[in-house]
């Protein structure tokens, strides 16, 4: 059955309702910010920087609505080489590749160049619905200040 026939004016009438303050400025139903900023380098024996990374939420799935924890390249490394195992249906983007020379490992231009790197690459997994969703891995990695890479034994089925 079709519907009645209704003039255009009513039709339009009812499409665009007026939207409230909590429409417009209000938070999103579901949101996941991540930020990636703030790189400490730690001089000593071994020289690292790690980075700070800022999570805004309100996915029931995630434990905090905020959280800011510190990571090295090295954690981003196995958090992702994880991830795909996990998800190896999900195509899991590049990181920033490393830096080759000892000498320019340190320099401003390139952490900020990794910083920038870094935060593409978790904005692109971070808002993957399914990871958003059913990963583990994700939520500790963004927000467990005392991250523990868990390795899978074998490819979960639910990422699947």
């Amino acid at each position: 059955m079709s519907k009645p026939f209704q003039p255009i004016s009513e039709v339009l009438k009812d499409k665009h309702k007026k939207q409230s303050f909590d429409d417009i400025y209000g938070e999103p139903e579901d949101f996941l910010e991540v930020e990636v900023r703030n790189p400490i380098t730690h001089y000593g024996k071994d020289p690292y920087t790690d980075y700070e990374i800022v999570c805004r939420t309100n996915i029931p799935a995630f434990k905090k609505r905020q959280s800011r924890v510190r990571r090295r390249y090295s954690d981003f490394v196995t958090f992702r080489k994880i991830l795909e195992l996990e998800a190896s249906k999900i195509v899991i983007p590049p990181l920033p590749g490393k830096i080759l020379l000892q000498s320019n490992r340190f320099n401003d231009v390139n952490i900020e160049q990794r910083r920038q790197g870094l935060e593409k690459f978790l904005v692109i997994v971070s808002g993957h619905p399914l990871l958003q969703t059913k990963s583990t891995t994700l939520r500790d990695f963004i927000q467990d200040e005392r991250w523990e890479p868990r390795y899978p034994i074998e490819p979960r089925e639910l990422l699947h």
